[in-house]
């Protein structure tokens, strides 16, 4: 039973959509009639505040959202309102009088729990200021922002193009070349380098050294113009005691710690794609500054944002042992946000800003996205899909897009356009780039003919690179499996009619016959094999293996067995327990369901003798264990204990019978000894060189 106690209140907008009141009673379950209102927003505005008695009401209009939150406080109902477009998205179109079945899937959505809270991050600001520029434009801003918070200004750039100082020391002004900038809102930390003689917060601008300087290389922006100085150095001795010139300064580093920092450099100091909260870098277009100046003074006090991410360490196949294996997070955060920390990797929450592009490309699912997380994403594809399916559609395709931009462009479809087509299904999502792999074909599974996802040209570009690669690995599979037809799809930066074209054209591919019932969980990889099984157990072709591009997160282990001695450093390596050794047997085992590809074990092996395949193997041997290399044991000479292998106890002994260590025979047979018969024998032979001995013998 969808919409279960919630008042529906449908209004066709004037009479300009189709609107099948028996056929949306049907599809929706309500057993009971639907009224199709003409104008709830003005004349019928009567019939929406009277069912406001309900508890929970779901207004099919978010154009007039604003008024009817207004007459519900006027009415003093405490009732929760939920909005669905259902105009844009599905009435206003070509084909919309054929959009039932979409229209039933958006209303049904409504009928879903609100997203669980994620925990926040917390951000403090206080104020202080940091302008970044040229002398005349960060002086002028400086002048009018300083009665309004704690101005500091840095003045870069060449010292002839400096500007007049103010007349009075109202803010701190500095001077220098800036090296490094970090941090974000209430904590950025400045570096930067004094490159000028003159120190201009020591400085009491007495204008001593002006009226001395022969060449007139020292103007009222305080700082000398090296072009024209000749070295007299008649400034720093009118300086005199207040010390402000020195052209031999040994420490020219300085540092500082602001609030929010406003560069006005033509070449941003922090170059990142997105920028982070409290850093605004508008360069030198004096629109762009006056825009840029007019947030900051919102941006003093307590602030909180959701904590996007959630990390799991353990399954984390960053690095082992000093050595690196999977970057994919590091290379795709466009806010520097994930750093290298060892064998792990340490996430910034101050820094991130809910692209979710990491837990994309995340092979192992140790970063997950949290805003929505997956299981909640995935509930709303599956009850869309699922009420379009009922209600009759078909070929249903998704599509994905963020933010405010992308719902414009899907309303200037509809009222300038054809609309969307009826098959199309808009969701929108915080970020595009949180849009992974088990979303993707988990949405195929539940019974979806394609995804789109639409990326406005907001995001940073190389995001588009990481879903593609995402796609691709995605298409492979469904391919392989009989599944015809384009199924992934990334749109990127189109104007509507651009879009609009884009999407009239896209031809309908081919779909499961059953869709899937499962859940999909924060777990990554446990929903990709629900959905892996789904899709080959329903599949046209039938396929055991299918082989993937270079950079899959799946894939088998070879071993050359000729060089690997079964030292088991793969094993140790190996952070996802897919390499197991033998436990009492010289063996090396493999698990495929477990390895990401990481190459970890490829880079820790000292013969170099293991290689990577990347492959998708879809029989039950991917959870079996599969020995890639065994070996005779090497029994102790003395107690007949094994210890290790024959060939490992031969390239020892090889390469160590020529040292003068071992010249003796029983020196090395202690090599053929277990640990304890070794420290037994070398007991008992007190005669023997030390090695104490053998250093010492040396010319």
């Amino acid at each position: 039973m969808a919409l279960v106690g919630k008042t529906l209140k449908l209004c066709d907008c004037n009479q300009t959509m189709a609107l099948d009141a028996k056929a949306l009673e049907k599809a929706l379950q309500l057993g009971q009639p639907i009224r199709i209102h003409h104008e709830l927003c003005r004349g019928e505005a009567d019939s929406f505040v009277a069912a406001l008695q309900d508890e929970s009401c779901v207004v099919a209009c978010t154009q007039e959202a604003p008024l009817f939150n207004e007459l519900a406080g006027g009415a003093g109902a405490p009732v929760a309102l939920k909005f669905i477009n259902i105009r844009e998205a599905a009435g206003w179109s070509k084909e919309g009088k054929f959009a039932t079945p979409k229209i039933a899937a958006l209303l049904a959505m409504a009928d879903l729990p609100e997203p669980e809270p994620v925990s926040s991050v917390a951000y403090q600001s206080g104020g202080q200021l940091l302008i970044i520029g040229e002398g005349a434009a960060a002086l002028a801003w400086a002048e009018k922002l300083a009665g309004q918070l704690d101005v500091n200004v840095l003045i870069t750039g060449a010292s002839k193009a400096g500007a007049e100082l103010p007349s009075e020391r109202g803010y701190p002004v500095w001077s220098g070349k800036v090296t490094s900038v970090g941090g974000w809102l209430g904590a950025f930390q400045v570096h930067w380098e004094q490159a000028n003689a003159i120190d201009l917060e020591a400085c009491t601008r007495c204008n001593a050294c002006i009226n001395v300087c022969p060449e007139q290389a020292i103007d009222f922006s305080y700082q000398v113009d090296m072009d024209k100085c000749k070295s007299h150095r008649a400034c720093v001795k009118a300086c005199g005691a207040i010390g402000a010139i020195d052209f031999a300064r040994k420490d020219t580093s300085r540092s500082e710690t602001f609030d929010i920092v406003l560069d006005l450099s033509r070449t941003p100091s922090l170059k990142t794609p997105q920028l982070p909260q409290g850093y605004f870098a508008p360069g030198a277009d004096p629109l762009e500054q006056a825009l840029a100046v007019a947030t900051l003074g919102q941006l003093v006090g307590e602030f909180e944002k959701p904590k996007y991410f959630q990390y799991n360490e353990k399954l984390c196949a960053h690095g082992r042992s000093g050595k690196t294996g999977c970057t994919n997070c590091i290379d795709t955060c466009s806010t520097q946000a994930i750093v290298s920390a060892g064998d792990k990797i340490r996430v910034e929450p101050h820094l991130c800003m809910g692209c979710g592009g990491c837990a994309t490309v995340c092979p192992s699912g140790a970063l997950t996205y949290g805003y929505p997380k997956v299981p909640e994403l995935g509930a709303r594809l599956k009850k869309l899909l699922s009420t379009y399916a009922q209600a009759g559609g078909k070929d249903g395709c998704v599509l994905l897009h963020s933010g405010a931009q992308g719902r414009e462009q899907l309303a200037r479809m509809a009222r300038r356009g054809q609309g969307l087509p009826a098959r199309v299904m808009p969701l929108e999502v915080h970020h595009v780039a949180s849009v992974g792999l088990d979303v993707l074909l988990g949405a195929i599974a539940y019974g979806a003919s394609q995804i789109v996802v639409f990326a406005t040209g907001d995001e940073a570009e190389h995001y588009g690179g990481a879903i593609e690669t995402q796609m691709g690995f995605g298409q492979t599979i469904l391919n392989a499996l009989g599944y015809e037809g384009r199924h992934l799809s990334l749109l990127r930066d189109l104007e509507f009619k651009a879009l609009e074209t884009a999407l009239w054209e896209l031809k309908p591919a081919r779909g499961v016959a059953k869709a899937g019932l499962f859940n999909l969980a924060n777990e990554k990889r446990g929903s990709l094999e629900f959905i892996f099984e789904h899709l080959a157990k329903n599949a046209p072709k039938a396929k055991d293996e299918i082989a993937l591009a270079a950079g899959a997160p799946w894939g088998t282990v070879s071993v050359n067995k000729d060089t690997c001695t079964l030292c088991m450093s793969c094993v140790g390596a190996c952070p996802e327990s897919a390499l197991v050794d033998g436990r009492d047997k010289p063996m090396l085992k493999f698990i495929e369901r477990n390895c990401v590809q990481c190459g970890l074990c490829e880079t820790t092996c000292p013969e170099k003798a293991i290689t990577l395949t990347p492959r998708l193997l879809l029989t039950a041997a991917a959870r079996e264990e599969r020995v890639l290399n065994e070996a005779e044991p090497f029994n102790c000479v003395k107690c007949a204990k094994p210890f290790g292998t024959r060939q490992m106890v031969a390239n020892m002994t090889a390469k160590l019978k020529l040292h003068s260590m071992f010249a003796g025979e029983g020196a090395l047979k202690r090599l053929m000894m277990c640990a304890d018969c070794r420290v037994i024998d070398m007991m008992e032979n007190q005669n023997e060189m030390s090695i104490h001995e053998v250093k010492n013998s040396k010319p």
